[in-house]
């Protein structure tokens, strides 16, 4: 199993995995929770990750080295992922983790040699140029493995925009790729208020069906954030690993559903929200009322007869 920068679900449930990566691995801190979670044995070939800002990918080969990762079982690039990715020779991989930058600016249809590119060719569409998040998604599908999974960290948006976007999450249903959509609460992150999602990638999916988990009531308060107990995750992840249908908190969606929707990846599109307002009876109400109204008009008889004594 696996925990996003400890505050998300587990989520993945594999127990051995030949290579582990991050295309956007900055500091390094999910490929270490990896480690963590899964135990330094359970990697085998080694991890690997990009990072474009020097400063932190320097950080992360030090995070390496003071968490007992071998200089030989890590490599760890300094390059812009999208448009000079790195490690082609160790790909595909078995296990994608990543928190990419929200809704960062690339290249996109001003680099025309992109739309050729196999990480982004099947969509037969670039992620918008303002708006990179679903080039990552890309990215990680195109170098995961046929029995691999990726848990990526998502901005929202990219589940319900229009336009290329929406041309992308069309591919990406149509070819089963989509395993699980999870939202989380906000105020998880620091830096970050927004609700944030995780969508898990699959290639050897047995179903074509894509749950959709609503985790935006499984946190409880510290100071001004959000936390997810062990209790919250182990409700994701049993829902997540059993894939079970639960009232106001999961949902499997076959193909139809969601194409009903026009690949809309919402959650709250699939999972009702419970109605926590109080239920009135209206009938009670109504019979209330006449009776105040009825009380009202013997009172107003009283005061006139009161009146109309004191003004003979």
């Amino acid at each position: 199993m696996f925990i996003v920068n400890g505050v998300s679900g587990a989520l993945l449930h594999c127990i051995n995995f030949r290579v582990a990566t991050d295309p956007a691995c900055g500091s390094g801190s999910l490929l270490l929770k990896a480690v963590k979670v899964l135990g330094h044995d359970a990697v085998r070939n080694g991890f690997f990750g990009q990072e474009i800002n020097i400063t932190t990918y320097n950080l992360c080969r030090i995070n390496m080295f003071l968490h007992d990762i071998g200089f030989d079982k890590f490599d760890i690039a300094c390059e812009d992922t999208l448009t000079a990715p790195q490690h082609w020779d160790e790909e595909p991989f078995e296990l994608i983790v990543s928190n990419p930058p929200y809704s960062i600016k690339w290249a996109g249809d001003e680099n025309p040699l992109l739309i050729n590119d196999p990480r982004f060719a099947p969509a037969g569409v670039l992620a918008p140029k303002s708006k990179a998040d679903l080039a990552f998604i890309m990215h990680s599908l195109s170098w995961l493995a046929s029995n691999g999974t990726a848990a990526i960290v998502c901005f929202p948006g990219i589940l319900y925009r229009g336009g290329a976007e929406k041309k992308i999450r069309q591919y990406l249903i149509d070819n089963n790729f989509i395993d699980c959509v999870i939202q989380l609460p906000s105020n998880l992150f620091f830096g970050t208020s927004i609700a944030t999602c995780i969508m898990v990638l699959k290639k050897n999916k047995a179903d074509n069906k894509t749950l959709f988990i609503d985790a935006t009531k499984e946190c409880i308060k510290v100071t001004n954030n959000n936390k997810l107990t062990p209790e919250n995750i182990d409700r994701i992840v049993d829902t997540f690993a059993n894939r079970t249908e639960t009232a106001h908190f999961s949902h499997l969606a076959g193909y139809e559903e969601i194409a009903e929707q026009e690949y809309n990846l919402s959650v709250s599109t699939y999972v009702e929200a419970e109605d926590t307002r109080e239920k009135i009876d209206i009938v009670q109400l109504n019979a209330e009322i006449a009776q105040i109204v009825a009380r009202e008009e013997v009172l107003r008889a009283e005061i006139d007869k009161i009146i109309a004594e004191i003004e003979g």
